[in-house]
């Protein structure tokens, strides 16, 4: 069953070395509910995981300024987490919006 978990801060890490783009994504007490990973455009992205209690869900670089906008612009957004494998769903998700407002 799916869950969703609504993110109360977020932090962006660029290194400027191997590591890849981040966004460290933190709950309810600062709880740290896992990151979103950025990965090359056109590799293949492995598996969502959930290690630890924390999500590691993979987008492509490309999909970096789409997901900053997000964060910035919305006022509430969800962790949603439904598992590992084919046919699980996970993501971020905004709150239900009123059209015209």
């Amino acid at each position: 069953m799916a869950t969703l978990t609504k993110i109360d801060r977020y932090e962006v890490m660029y290194s400027s070395n191997l590591f890849v783009p981040r966004i460290w994504l933190y709950g309810s007490g600062n709880k740290n509910l896992g990151q979103l990973i950025f990965l090359a455009d056109g590799t293949a992205l492995p598996p969502d995981s959930m290690v630890a209690g924390e999500a590691n869900l993979y987008y492509h670089l490309e999909n970096l300024p789409t997901m900053l906008t997000l964060f910035r612009g919305e006022r509430t957004l969800h962790l949603l987490w439904a598992g590992t494998g084919p046919g699980n769903e996970n993501g971020i998700q905004t709150t239900e919006q009123r059209l015209g407002r």
